[in-house]
């Protein structure tokens, strides 16, 4: 990748020009990796990025300060905006809306990346039809402690599911630990009935491989299994589409394969390097995904058979209508960043050195949570492993960041703190 111009360059991109600010800004150190050089990796596939992004609202997640520093989301495409860059009004379930970016080419491909965003972040419906997804998404997220070798079992799992209700899913690494399956449906289905497609598939994945598998929603409950993250279906939610580069020190690409290499690939040997290479040979894995269309018909009909999800017991809620854990949960801090929340857990750890050995892997949780234009993060540990009389009790927050704090809603002042 050849050095460039320190004040800016100009690319050309299908007819129009693109300019690059910054563009020798070293973005990934470990690999060396400039912004110039994301952006043409970006271009270079630029079929496959497309495939997955292209004709969809984004949400716009921006790592302006590089990747040790938090992104910030922002819905509402800039006024700026060049002409190739079509856009499309989201209305929320909360009641707002929002303008967003959506790109068609590879010109608008290099102008979002220009802003800073690293992986893309589309909706699961196209721009012409804002109110029935065309995709539903399998997010296999494992917990601590789960190795890749049981996520590959629980995918050959959904994968039989999926082939039972007449679908075709085509993997994907999610760029850092987990796996996707996309699956494209006919768009006649609003959100709510693919949530319902998407949950069904969960619990029915979870009934095949109990122990493997969890449809969970709380993560205190899920233990050492993969999460079949259901929810990602639900509006307003977005997933890191094909061929983003993650904002990991490695530069790693979340990346289509086809089946035979679900069981052999390993999600860190997809790099930005590796994956140009890969890209050049091979092409896209996934390039037949559009002509593998189905319906949701099955998994519509497994819904009724199995009936209702379990919900949390009544009762159960706390008196301002928030859900109260069955689980020995403590919380720990509410941080800004990820290093502050991992900091509090190694003081939190150093002031119980008796608990730390009975813990369990994936009972310590540092979740990271949607703020108003960025993620803060709680951290907490589940006590389900420690013997009720050795438990610490619940103490005062090692940090307690509010991320509302200062915001303003509609119709309302500031937001009271907690």
């Amino acid at each position: 990748m050849s050095p460039s111009k320190s004040t800016g360059e100009i690319l050309e991109v299908d007819g129009h020009e693109v300019r690059v600010s910054n563009p020798d800004k070293v973005v990934f150190p470990q690999p060396g990796l400039t912004k110039l050089d994301v952006v043409r990796y970006y271009l270079a596939v630029s079929e496959g990025a497309l495939r997955g992004a292209g004709g969809r609202p984004m949400v716009l997640k921006r790592f302006v300060k590089g990747i040790g520093e938090e992104a910030f989301f922002q819905k509402r495409v800039p006024e700026n905006h060049p002409d190739f860059v079509d856009t499309a009004t989201l209305h929320y379930a909360r009641g707002t809306s929002a303008e967003e970016a959506v790109i068609r080419d590879a010109a608008g491909l290099a102008w979002v990346v220009n802003l800073g965003c690293l992986d893309l972040n589309p909706h699961p419906v196209r721009a012409e039809d804002l109110d029935h997804p065309d995709e539903l998404r399998v997010d296999l997220d494992p917990m601590p402690g789960v190795d890749w070798s049981q996520i590959v079992d629980v995918a050959m799992v959904a994968r039989e599911v999926l082939d039972d209700v007449g679908l075709v899913g085509w993997p994907k690494t999610s760029g850092s630990r987990g796996l996707h399956i996309l699956v494209r449906i006919v768009p006649q289905w609003d959100f709510k009935q693919v949530r319902l497609a998407a949950e069904t598939l969960a619990r029915e994945i979870e009934n095949r491989a109990p122990g493997l598998a969890t449809a969970r929603w709380w993560k205190e409950e899920r233990g050492e299994s993969v999460f079949v993250d259901f929810n990602q279906n639900a509006k307003d939610r977005t997933v890191a589409s094909a061929y983003s580069i993650r904002p990991l020190p490695d530069a790693r690409v979340s990346t289509p394969m086809d089946w035979g290499e679900v069981a052999v690939r390993r999600p860190e040997g997809f790099t930005v390097a590796t994956v140009l290479e890969r890209f050049a040979e091979i092409g896209d894995p996934h390039a037949g995904i559009d002509d593998a269309v189905g319906t949701l018909d099955g998994l519509l009909r497994l819904a009724e058979e199995l009936g209702p999800a379990e919900k949390p017991p009544r009762g159960s809620g706390t008196a301002d209508g928030r859900r109260q854990s069955t689980m020995p949960l403590i919380e720990v801090a509410r941080t800004k960043t990820k290093p502050e929340a991992l900091a509090a857990l190694d003081e939190w750890r150093s002031r119980h050195p008796s608990v730390v050995p009975l813990l369990h892997p994936a009972d310590v949780l540092v979740d990271g949570m949607r703020g108003s234009s960025s993620l803060w993060y709680r951290v907490r540990v589940n006590l389900q492993h420690v013997p009720e009389a050795e438990r610490p009790p619940q103490e005062h927050l090692l940090a307690d960041y509010d991320p509302w704090a200062g915001k303003t809603w509609p119709g309302d002042g500031p937001q009271p703190g907690r």
